[in-house]
Order: structure tokens, then C-alpha cells, then sequence
């Protein structure tokens, strides 16, 4: 049975083991453009002995920014500076990963800690948002978007397919898409979001073609030797869950076919009335379970997997291949050598880099 500290191999890429740094987002770039915060921030998460650490979801273009604060990659010197986050993650030994993504009708909006809201209509630092239909998403974010044109669904899977290319160029050597979370391909995908009417709504077959399209422009770019990864919104907990399961296999399925080489099973955001069960450790656990059975390809997934006995779970008894840890690991950038102790894993220390590991062995520190 598999170990959280057992490597694995994706495509051509090796993990040192399991354990993935989920992508979360620091909204601290300037104009795009990540800053020696995101340099050292990266390059700490690294040092702590994670497998894989993916940077935050990254705009595809300026108007996929959630805050003004996002880091992009629609232009070279965006590009030029996150080459030197990959450089740092894998100066530390992880594999650098990164996650694009277009905010949809949830840009626009002030960071967390300045109100997480939308900006006001006259504030100079907003911009027109655009989503499948113009519908706000509420709550926060009373920004009724712009429905997006068909030209505009052209010009987006460009700018994915040119942030793909940026990405490949910067050094990262896992790609992930992010369809979930309440952001454009999410509101594509769930009628909460998506009441058009032409070939783009409607059907699943039409409401899952902006994804579709978005998954194959991008995978006819990234190397074949390459991981590339969704992040599929398969749930809102919304009452309608059955359904909306039953839709994202069939959506899941189709990206396996289409060369998706590891899942990330995520919930949708798509509307504000739900009843998601926070209080409950890893319940996104027997969902993936589902997903692992009927799609049949390598899962991963986070929500409360943050504990190791927990996570460990999930991957040796399934049904994850590798585990999403994120805000534990803000709390603690070296969870996992702390996680490899609570396991009891032998000479936990070499789960960090060896000028670390090599002074905790000698003097058996913390033990």
C-alpha cells in the first residue's frame, strides 16, 4: 500500500512524495507581477519537503484577476519574474507547479482583508467583468458581469493557450486549470451561472464545451512528458448534487480522453445557497472516491485532509494518489517533516532539504 511519503510519478515528473502544497492565492503581486514575497513565500513551502507546490491560481489576462493584487501571466515580464518562483521551488527540491485561471464574474473585488467585496462602480482600480450570463453571483459580490461574447470565448482559450506557453517557458513543470471555485469555467459548467441559449448553454454537451475546448486547446500545447491537471468544481451542496456529480463525470471523462493526466475534485462555488459540511474532516473524501471508481485516473483533492493521520489515510487506503494540504501548511511551512514524525516515519528529517536535514539528525532535534 502506498505511503505519503512514498514518491510518485506523474508523466515524465517524480514527487519526493505525496504531499502537495495547494494553490492559494497571497493577492500581493503588483500589476500581475509577483514581488521577492512571492519569491521567498514559494521557496519557504519548498524548503519544507513538500512533493509538489503549485503557485496560486495566476490570471490569464487582466480581467481574470480576482483582486488587483493577483499574479498574471498575460504578458513576458510577468512570465520573466515567476520563472524565478519555479527556480526557487526547485532549488528546494519540489516540482514547481502552477494554476491559471479567468475569475469570471468573481473579479474585480477587493482582497480579503479589504473587504473581499466587489469595487464600487467609481472606484478607478475596477474593471467590467465578464461570465456566461449576467448574473451576479450575489452575497460580496452584487457585480452584476457582462455576458461574454463569442469572440470573447475565442479570445480567453487564446490567452489560456499563450499562459500555457509563458508557463512552460518559466520552468514550471506541472500545469493545472481552474474550473472551479465560482470562476468562468465553473459558471460555464452549472446553470446557476449559465442561462444562455445558444451553443455554449443550455445541454451539458453545450454547457461543458467552453471547458472542453479551453482543456484541448491548452493540452495541444503543454509537452505530452508533462503533467497537466483540472480542478474540477463536481459539487455545490446544493440539494442537487446527484446531478451535478453525474454531469462532472461525464465532463471528467471526457478530459481523461483528451489526455488529463491527474484530477483534482473540487466543489463549484457556482451559488451562495448551499449547505457545505465544513465542520467534517475530509469530506470531499468519499466524492473522490466516486470519481476514482468511475472515471478511473489519478485523484487528488484537499478540504481537511490537513491532519497526517488523515491524509495519510487517503492515500494508503485511497482513494487519492497525492494529497492537497494548503493552509496547514501557512500555519507550518515544514508540516510535512512534522507529519513524517507523527507517522513515525524512519529518519523523518530527510524529508527536508539535506543543510537542514543534516543538523536535525546529528542532534536529534524535537525528538
Amino acid at each position: 500500500m502506498p505511503s505519503l511519503f512514498d514518491t510518485y510519478q506523474l508523466k515524465d515528473v517524480q514527487f519526493r512524495n505525496r504531499i502537495v502544497v495547494s494553490p492559494m492565492c497571497n493577492y500581493s503581486a503588483v500589476d500581475g507581477v509577483v514581488t521577492d514575497w512571492h519569491r521567498a513565500h514559494y521557496a519557504s513551502l519548498a524548503r519544507g519537503g513538500a512533493g509538489l507546490v503549485i503557485v496560486e491560481a495566476t490570471a490569464v489576462s487582466p480581467e481574470g484577476r480576482i483582486t488587483p493584487g493577483d499574479t498574471g501571466i498575460w504578458n513576458e515580464a510577468q512570465a520573466g519574474q515567476l520563472a524565478g518562483v519555479a527556480a526557487s521551488i526547485k532549488a528546494m527540491g519540489a516540482v514547481p507547479g502552477i494554476q491559471l485561471a479567468h475569475a469570471g464574474r468573481k473579479a474585480s473585488a477587493n482582497r480579503p482583508w479589504e473587504g473581499d467585496d466587489s469595487i464600487a462602480a467609481d472606484d478607478p482600480r475596477g474593471w467590467d467583468t465578464i461570465a456566461p450570463s449576467a448574473i451576479a453571483l450575489g452575497g460580496l459580490l452584487p457585480k452584476v458581469p457582462r455576458e461574454i461574447t463569442l469572440a470573447e470565448i475565442e479570445r480567453v482559450k487564446a490567452d489560456y493557450v499563450a499562459a500555457t506557453k509563458r508557463a512552460l517557458a518559466a520552468g514550471f513543470e506541472f500545469l493545472q486549470l481552474h474550473f472551479a471555485h465560482g470562476y468562468l469555467a465553473a459558471s460555464f459548467l452549472n446553470a446557476h451561472a449559465n442561462t444562455r441559449t445558444d451553443a455554449y448553454g443550455g445541454t451539458l454537451e453545450n454547457r461543458r464545451r467552453f471547458l472542453l475546448e479551453t482543456f484541448n486547446a491548452v493540452r495541444a500545447v503543454w509537452p505530452a512528458h508533462l503533467p497537466l491537471s483540472v480542478r474540477l468544481g463536481v459539487i455545490e451542496f446544493d440539494g442537487k448534487d446527484e446531478q451535478t456529480v453525474a454531469d462532472a463525470i461525464v465532463v471528467a471523462r471526457e478530459m481523461k480522453r483528451g489526455g488529463l493526466d491527474l484530477l483534482d475534485v473540487s466543489m463549484g462555488f457556482t451559488t451562495l445557497d448551499v449547505n457545505i459540511p465544513w465542520g467534517t474532516p475530509a469530506f470531499m473524501k468519499p466524492i473522490a472516491a466516486r470519481f476514482r471508481k468511475e472515471v478511473d485516473m489519478p485523484i487528488t483533492s484537499s478540504w481537511g485532509f490537513d491532519t497526517p493521520e488523515i491524509a495519510q489515510s487517503a492515500i494508503e487506503d485511497g482513494p487519492l494518489d497525492v494529497v492537497l494540504i494548503g493552509k496547514a501548511h501557512l500555519a507550518n511551512p515544514h508540516w510535512p517533516y512534522h507529519a513524517a514524525r507523527k507517522l513515525g516515519v524512519d529518519r523523518a528529517s530527510w524529508t527536508l532539504p539535506a543543510p537542514y536535514a543534516h543538523w536535525l539528525e546529528r542532534y536529534q532535534v524535537g525528538s
